[in-house]
């Protein structure tokens, strides 16, 4: 499984100590807040006919990594999302699965269980998610487990309060870690949880941060904060991980993640990745909606625009 470990190799003067990442990173171009949120608005009141929103919907259904991160979450109850994600709905055939399905480590072996001989991944979340406050050894366990279990991804999350302080260095060297951990066997998804980050320009740096470190996906948010993924906030990923691509050659994914619930709202973040990056990131391998409640939406619009008609509130499984 490709990863982008080449990726630190190619910063190795960048990252050869706090002080030389810290000139790199605080020399990236900065963000015009105002800009930055009119061209996200103004992407979102694009309309698409009835053809092309068919598309969006059958592309946003196969993107979603249908997530359940609860305390409360059971071996059953991870089995049947695992089976929904295969089968979203099980009346139409013709629908597409999810990409995959996002749960803690200690519920991979059940997912894995109901998806195997499937293309729907498992992803596990990790690091001492959503925090991130442990010591490393303890977010490497967190991995190694995860991977043992079978996770074929791993989201981590990055220790905000060591960024917020300054510590470029030690969250570099800890996404790094994480990425030798999973190695050819898990693609690494790195969460900043952009909502914490202040500024734009923060999750910027953020965002070459982790790409530098090797991440095969960033990812906006846990979905456990105030304020999740907006299309402000994706823009600035979706920007980094253009001007990365055109820097070293190498591709990385993105994931906004939290607050996405409406077909509505994912067909106006599918056009800004189109309008962005374009073409080359409109499939799962590289984007992905992190999402629990949007899979029923989206089934519920795929219905109407099949038959003409809503169906009703029994008509998709309530997670």
């Amino acid at each position: 499984m490709p990863t982008n470990a080449p990726a630190a190799a190619a910063f190795a003067d960048a990252t050869a100590s706090d002080g030389s990442l810290r000139r790199f990173l605080h020399g990236l171009p900065g963000i015009d807040p105002v800009g930055l949120e009119a061209r996200a608005a103004s992407l979102g009141t694009r309309s698409i006919k009835t053809s092309a929103k068919a598309y969006a919907i059958d592309l946003a259904i196969s993107m979603i990594d249908l997530t359940t991160l609860e305390g409360a979450d059971t071996p059953g109850k991870v089995r049947a999302l695992a089976a929904k994600a295969v089968h979203p709905d099980p009346t139409d055939r013709t629908t597409p699965h999810t990409a995959a399905v996002c749960v803690y480590p200690d519920m991979v072996a059940s997912a894995k269980e109901v998806l195997k001989g499937s293309d729907v991944k498992v992803a596990s979340v990790a690091t001492a998610f959503p925090a991130g406050r442990a010591a490393l050894p303890v977010k490497l366990a967190d991995v190694r487990d995860a991977v043992e279990a079978g996770a074929d991804e791993i989201d981590m999350v990055i220790d905000r309060g060591a960024f917020l302080a300054g510590h470029y260095l030690k969250v570099y060297e800890e996404i790094a870690a994480v990425r030798a951990e999973c190695g050819d066997r898990a693609r690494l998804k790195v969460i900043f949880e952009t909502g914490e980050l202040s500024t734009y320009d923060n999750i910027r740096r953020a965002s070459w941060l982790g790409m530098m470190a090797g991440a095969d996906f960033i990812k906006t948010s846990t979905g456990k904060v105030a304020v999740n993924a907006t299309p402000a906030n994706t823009l600035v990923l979706l920007e980094a991980v253009r001007d990365f691509r055109a820097q070293t050659g190498i591709q990385v994914g993105v994931k906004p993640a939290g607050g996405i619930r409406s077909t509505k709202d994912a067909v106006k973040f599918l056009v800004l990745v189109n309008e962005t990056v374009g073409a080359d990131w409109l499939d799962n391998h590289w984007f992905r909606f992190g999402a629990s409640s949007l899979l029923n939406d989206l089934l519920m619009q795929r219905q109407k625009l099949a038959t003409g008609r809503y169906s009703g509130p029994d008509y998709v499984t309530v997670d």
